[in-house]
């Protein structure tokens, strides 16, 4: 404490409680952000949240090439969709949330292979020997 006169000490002392007092008294406000449409994803019945779950399902590779193989274009599909009745799109929706959301599954593939090969890793370097019969 040699190092600072006994002034500046105080001074010092004197301004920080009175910055940490002032931030102290400082009111906090909070509230809610209010929230709006996107305009791309406005659903105003459930005919169009079971359209958008069909027209995810129709996004999806395997589904497309399954249609393909049928002979059927995703367009063809689409104009089909149109013509159908409530009943009829939502049952098409509800076999269609059975379906994968996106990808082909090879991220889960390369997830279980660095799993696999992390362990082997770890077992190396614990001095272990791997065995496979």
């Amino acid at each position: 404490m040699r190092f600072f006169p006994r002034a500046l000490r105080t001074w010092t002392a004197l301004i920080l409680v009175l910055y940490w007092g002032g931030l102290d008294i400082a009111p906090a406000a909070a509230g809610l952000a209010p929230s709006r449409l996107s305009g791309a994803t406005e659903i105003t019945c459930t005919r169009d949240a079971d359209v958008q779950v069909i027209e995810r399902a129709l996004e999806h590779k395997l589904v497309v090439q399954k249609l393909r193989d049928y002979g059927i274009a995703p367009a063809d599909v689409r104009s089909r969709m149109e013509r159908m009745s409530d009943a009829e799109i939502h049952e098409l929706a509800t076999a269609s949330r059975g379906l994968p959301s996106g990808g082909d599954g090879f991220g889960a593939l390369i997830a279980i292979l660095v799993i696999v090969i992390l362990v082997i890793v770890i077992v190396k370097l614990m001095n272990k020997e791997i065995v496979i019969k």
